[in-house]
């Protein structure tokens, strides 16, 4: 029996023959058409090539392209593990010519390969054309010998295909195979034609025209050839089975669960089983594809298929996770074809485990719910749409998974009401926001969000993607188009621009469709869509056109090293200075970080420079920056530390980067940093290149700020820093190193200097100074009372003055007036014998009052102040007088 591998093993082994080229599979996020959320069949990889807008090295390919249907037009989901040929996940098996062979080649190639190669029985094919179609029916005549009764012309689009409402288009011929009168159904065409009899097994489509919005055409000058098949309907054929569920690869998957349960894998729980080894496909392959399970977007479809498949386990009565305990199986059947299968299990095993272990905790609970309010309702009447929503919004059931749940007893759900839930809950939010103090036109997102839901994130892994305008904001408004000129707000339905949020700035870049350019200069996110804010540079851009978008690369690159250095930061900090320390605020840019974090004094140079040394040696590590998802409560079980201002939601990405051996952190002991964060960061810590710490400021009452410095940005700083101290060497006449002792012993010197200077001009003051007199001790109110203007001191000096004037005169006060340039600096004192009758404070205030000033004081015997000018020093003379005078 030829098994699964070995079929897609002829299929392109024929092909290669024939001239193809293989063409390894196209991932299932496409990254060449944002319309579609998965690829769906083969030709999706091969799109700019069928219109011309990219050429390759060959023109002619075959492929196996894994395919997943299960969300937008495309979606299977509900019918998966009932039917005999749904899946979520499959393989599509096709050949395609890009202007060079046509409907000859390509009917005779299908049927020798599908008689001769596979040894199908002629007798059991025919095909459709559609029924303008005579050359391909001529064709069919010629090469297969096929009578007219087993060439059915068909009238619709069923044998008609369209890449859109525009664009290449053409006649299909479909290949059926007769399973024999005694299963029910007619051949296509005719009333019983949904029996299942007749299967269809190939497609192969003549693309020939070119649509037009008239709904006009015309023949293509580049005419090709785009083909299908689904390797578990040929393979269930040519095993012959009448189920593809009966193939080898997945009977083996069913006996994967049912062994790992210990329940019979094709006893009456076989449709269970199904379900489990179709969704082990379909979750697998996506998550090795770089999807991973969220609340929105691909994620959101991936955790549907996850919790569906986890619900018919828990129906098999597992007790514990099953799904990551068969990914072995999966790959023992698939993994030679798919290598990265094995390249990403670790991932896949976890990230099953985990989900199902976080589902388990609450599906019983909805389950029983659910049970309470199916027990209230009369016999068969539906599940009321408000008990349907709150299964999901409470406990994260799905609609179809609540109606899957349900189709076991012949119920059904309410979604109108659902809906208007759903509507409701979105209205309340919407309110909310209003009434935050935010923008006002900002509400213009959650209608940009009902209409169109939220974007779909592709930044983890690329920098460079297509997406589909879905609405453009201007004004605060939406707006029908844009031209050059027009400042603007994007939104797409996917982007790999990250938008401002976590400390993390939002990325720049450009946006091009076929008409226009934008200059993207920052990117924001309001309930849940990513706002794209630029100008129009070129042209005309629309809702409705696909984009090709850039993110600034470089600035990219920066940011994620300075991301992921904030959290070596983070943890460096924690060593050095205790537990204690925790993020309070952030900023990851382009051009530099800045940390906040909890700490009452500032950092000693040896403490910044131990954890600028130890950030240091996480980098030269190079150690791999590993991303989990999980709650945010088994996030912080593990150690993970939440960053300061986040809000979580029900799942976090938990960042992990360095190894510690012997640490105590993370899962294994060894992991240096795990914190919660939904940001870009470098693969490898080595990625940072280096860091460099700029010193710490306050922030606020008990909070620091650092600033820091990684890759280019570091270096051109330590060259700067090693450029100043090279002159500063060069004008000090010494050697870089000797640079300190050399400073030290000029500051000795210039203290020395500003000693002697200031004992030099109180030396002078007390004799007078400028060639005056020495001030003489006048009686003021039977009080010795001194009394001096001054030139050439400053306010600092008066003190030590007016000491040497109490020494003096043994007993008695003084009044000391410098005039520094334009301000008045003033100090009084009195002998320590009066200061019971006179004070100092007294003195000085009436002093400064009568220069215009306000305030000073000190104690008794001593007290200091200023004004703006010491023009009427005489008049604040008379003015300390009085007070001695009473």
């Amino acid at each position: 029996m030829k098994t699964l591998n070995d079929i897609r093993s002829t299929f392109l082994s024929y092909f290669e023959k024939q001239g193809h080229a293989v063409v390894a599979s196209g991932p299932l996020v496409p990254r060449n058409d944002p319309t579609l959320m998965f690829a769906n069949s083969g030709m999706v990889q091969f799109k700019n090539l069928f219109t011309g807008i990219e050429t390759r090295d060959y023109v002619r390919a075959t492929t196996a392209q894994k395919c997943v249907r299960a969300g937008g037009k495309h979606n299977d989901l509900d019918n998966v593990g009932y039917t005999a040929r749904h899946h979520t996940f499959f393989e599509m098996l096709g050949n395609f010519s890009f202007g060079d062979y046509f409907k000859a080649e390509a009917i005779a190639f299908a049927w020798e390969l599908l008689t001769v190669e596979f040894g199908i029985d002629a007798n059991r094919l025919l095909v459709t054309v559609y029924h303008t179609d005579d050359e391909a029916a001529d064709i069919w005549k010629k090469v297969a010998g096929l009578p007219d009764d087993r060439i059915i012309r068909i009238p619709t689009d069923d044998n008609f295909w369209r890449m859109g409402p525009t664009g290449p288009c053409g006649p299909c011929t479909e290949i059926f195979y007769d399973h024999g009168d005694h299963i029910p159904g007619g051949p296509p065409g005719t009333p019983e034609e949904d029996g299942d009899r007749f299967i269809e097994i190939w497609n192969i489509v003549f693309m020939q025209n070119e649509q037009f919005e008239d709904g006009s055409m015309k023949p293509l000058e580049m005419q090709s050839i785009d083909t299908g098949m689904g390797l578990e309907r040929i393979g269930a054929l040519l095993q012959g089975q009448h189920d593809n569920y009966e193939t080898d690869t997945m009977r083996s998957l069913i006996e994967a669960s049912g062994h790992a349960l210990g329940v019979d894998p094709f006893g009456a729980g076989n449709v269970h089983h199904r379900v489990i080894a179709d969704h082990l496909r379909s979750t697998s392959f996506l998550m090795a594809d770089g999807v991973m399970p969220s609340n929105d977007g691909r994620g959101y479809v991936l955790r549907r298929i996850m919790r569906r498949a986890m619900r018919h386990a828990h129906l098999l009565g597992a007790r514990d996770p099953l799904m990551h305990r068969l990914v072995p199986a999966l790959i023992q059947q698939m993994g030679t074809a798919y290598p990265e299968l094995g390249q990403a299990q670790a991932l896949i095993t976890e990230t099953l485990e985990q989900e199902e272990t976080r589902f388990k905790q609450t599906l019983e609970r909805g389950l029983k719910l659910l049970e309470e309010e199916v027990g209230a309702l009369p016999e068969g009447a539906a599940l009321p749409g408000a008990a349907a929503f709150k299964l999901y919004d409470t406990y994260g059931f799905p609609l179809d998974l609540t109606q899957d749940a349900l189709r076991e007893q012949d119920r059904m759900v309410d979604t109108d009401g659902f809906d208007a839930a759903m509507a409701e809950q979105k209205a309340k939010a919407r309110a909310a926001w209003s009434g935050s103090g935010e923008a006002a036109d900002a509400t213009v997102w959650f209608d940009v969000a009902d209409q169109h839901g939220t974007t779909d994130f592709l930044g983890y892994e690329n920098e460079t993607a297509e997406g589909q305008i879905v609405a453009i904001v201007a004004g605060g408004a939406m707006v029908a188009d844009a031209e050059d000129g027009a400042d603007v707000q994007i939104a797409l339905n996917q982007t790999p621009f990250y938008a401002e949020s976590g400390g993390q700035v939002g990325d720049t870049g450009m946006l091009r469709t076929e008409t226009g350019v934008v200059t993207i200069t920052d990117t924001r996110k309001t309930a849940g869509v990513f706002a794209h804010i630029g100008r129009v540079t070129e042209g005309r851009v629309a809702p409705g056109q696909a984009a090709v978008l850039e993110v600034d690369h470089a600035r990219r690159t920066a940011i994620r090293a300075n991301h992921s250095a904030t959290h070596l930061l983070h943890e460096a900090l924690r060593g050095a200075l205790g537990d204690h320390v925790s993020q309070r605020g952030s900023l990851n840019a382009a051009d530099r970080l800045r940390f906040d974090f909890s700490h009452a004094k500032a950092l000693s140079l040896d403490e910044i420079e131990k954890v600028e040394a130890e950030v240091n040696t996480y980098v030269r590590q190079n150690a791999p920056v590993e991303t989990r998802i999980m709650t945010p409560d088994d996030a912080r079980a593990l150690g993970a530390q939440a960053l300061f201002g986040e809000k979580y939601g029900d799942e976090v990405r938990v960042v992990s980067m360095g190894r510690q051996d012997g640490s105590g952190k993370g899962t294994d002991g060894a992991t240096y940093s795990l914190e919660l964060c939904g940001g870009t960061h470098v693969q490898r810590t080595g990625d940072i290149g280096s860091f460099v710490l700029l010193g710490d400021s306050a922030s606020s009452a008990g909070v620091r700020r650092i600033e820091a410095l990684t890759g280019q940005a570091a270096l051109d700083y330590l060259r700067g820093q090693d450029h100043l101290l090279a002159k500063t060497a060069l004008t000090l006449k010494t050697s870089a190193q000797d640079v300190p002792e050399r400073v030290r012993a000029l500051l000795d010197e210039r203290k020395s200097l500003s000693n002697e200077v200031a004992q030099l001009r109180r030396e002078l003051a007390m004799a007078g100074g400028g060639g005056a007199p020495a001030p003489e001790a006048r009686d003021v109110g039977g009080v010795k009372f001194i009394s001096q203007v001054l030139q050439g001191v400053t306010g600092k000096d008066l003190p030590a003055l007016v000491d040497e004037h109490k020494d003096r005169l043994g007993t008695g006060a003084v009044l000391l007036i410098a005039d520094t340039g334009g301000k008045a600096a003033l100090a009084a004192g009195v002998t320590k014998d009066l200061t019971d009758t006179v004070s100092a404070v007294d003195m000085l205030k009436a002093a400064v009052a009568a220069l215009g000033g306000k305030g000073g004081g000190g104690r008794p015997d001593m007290a200091q102040g200023g004004a703006a000018s010491a023009e009427k020093a005489e008049a604040a003379i008379a003015a300390a007088e009085q007070t001695l005078k009473g």
